[in-house]
């Protein structure tokens, strides 16, 4: 894999969007999946005498299907293997021992391999398994199987997947959009796009949630009977709508990065005060939000450059190491009441320090909405004390690497332009 460009690395530690950057983290992201859906294969082939063989053999069809369609149309392939859910799946089973559970979690590649074969307009006939009653095919939908497996036709522009009392057809697009199936017929629940862009809204995938839920308060995925679509549409909408105004680049950098908004489950008013949505990226699903609904669009944007900055840090911790495993010593921060290692201070100031240069921008720039030049007043004279106190910890660690603390005086030297009154933006 070729290193990142030094220029690049510079760019980044300021937080400012460029689409070389994203292009470049995107192309780091898909070497790694890559990497651990190879490593799983590679289990399953060394693992033989633990491995039901039934199930080795039909993840060897499963893989060699994703071939298949790959030599088709590797973009699309690519587009379905990079879903950020697909990851959290592929975490998971590499996690699990041999048994059941892995079992029924291997399963769920069909579905990968099948998406991917449709998506890139091969024909096919076969049979899919579906243990838990669904049949996912991620980024598209889910289908209901009450048999636990389902028939898959796909000819021409038709595909028919009959799931015993369940049916769904999804047709190829035509000009709009050839290789992006769509789904009508009983049984089948699409994913719902979100306007603006190609992100969805994910509450359908199986695996778009741990098991254990999000965050201090667990917070488990929200049922798609609870969650209203028009709701969020309109949330993201306006919140994108309000970045662009605001800092046009960083609109396009999070169109360009995230790919799926999973909603959570409302939080116990009980357990968590509400003034902030939850919120949170894996590091195995980059590319998609985790987020209770927020109370606004102001939130929401807020939300979106954070998590965005989380996958760009995570990405590029991939590549170039920035932090050693240190001593277990942890760090008070402004904006979290728990003390954190030096992992959760980077990620944190990196993510507050996109946050204070988009406020900066909002509460000097031309044509900004009032309430919005307000919000944004406030949160920068509260935040950039807080991150200037989470870089000094950081450059004061013996945990960083030397590539992370030039990317650490990066962000100081970052920090400290936007101090300068009437800055002129970049």
């Amino acid at each position: 894999m070729a290193p990142l460009p030094c220029a690049h690395i510079t760019w980044l530690a300021r937080t400012r969007p460029d689409p070389a950057c994203t292009v470049t983290l995107r192309n780091a992201l898909h070497a790694r999946r890559l990497l651990l859906l190879k490593s799983l294969l590679t289990r399953l082939e060394r693992q033989r005498s633990s491995i039901d063989p039934a199930v080795r053999e039909r993840f060897r069809r499963h893989w060699a299907l994703l071939e298949h369609a790959e030599r088709r149309d590797p973009a699309a392939v690519r587009d379905v293997v990079d879903y950020p859910l697909t990851g959290a799946w592929l975490a998971g089973a590499l996690a699990l021992p041999e048994g059941p559970a892995l079992d029924r979690r291997l399963a769920h590649f069909g579905g990968i391999a099948t998406t991917a074969a449709l998506r890139a307009g091969c024909d096919l006939r076969l049979t899919l398994d579906a243990p838990t009653g669904l049949l996912g095919l991620p980024g598209l939908g889910t289908l209901h199987c009450p048999d636990r497996r389902a028939e898959l036709h796909a000819r021409g522009r038709t595909v028919r997947i009959t799931g015993g009392r369940g049916r769904a057809l999804l047709l190829r697009r035509g000009d709009a959009g050839p290789h992006r199936p769509v789904g009508a017929g009983p049984g089948w629940s699409p994913l719902r796009p979100l306007p603006g862009g190609t992100a969805v809204l994910d509450d359908l995938d199986p695996y778009r949630v741990p098991t254990g839920g999000i965050g201090a308060v667990t917070l488990p995925a929200a049922d798609r009977a609870t969650v209203a679509h028009e709701t969020w549409a309109r949330l993201w909408q306006q919140a994108i709508a309000l970045i662009a105004g605001t800092d046009p680049g960083r609109a396009a950098e999070i169109l360009a990065v995230q790919r799926v908004v999973v909603p959570l489950a409302p939080a116990d008013p009980d357990a968590y005060d509400g003034r902030r949505p939850m919120s949170a990226t894996l590091r195995a699903a980059p590319g998609s939000v985790l987020i209770s609904l927020p109370a606004g669009h102001h939130e929401l944007a807020e939300v979106l450059v954070h998590e965005t900055h989380h996958t760009k840090l995570a990405a590029l911790h991939e590549r170039v190491p920035l932090y050693r495993p240190g001593d277990g010593g942890l760090h008070r921060v402004g904006w979290r009441p728990d003390p954190r290692p030096v992992a959760g201070v980077f990620q944190g100031a990196y993510a507050h320090l996109a946050l204070t240069d988009l406020w900066r921008r909002a509460a000097t720039g031309a044509d900004i909405p009032a309430g919005w030049r307000r919000r944004a007043a406030e949160q920068f004279g509260q935040h950039r004390g807080q991150v200037a106190q989470a870089l000094s910890v950081l450059l004061g660690s013996d945990e960083l690497t030397i590539a992370g603390r030039e990317f650490a005086q990066g962000m100081r030297d970052h920090h400290a332009s936007l101090g300068t009154a009437r800055q002129s933006f970049r």
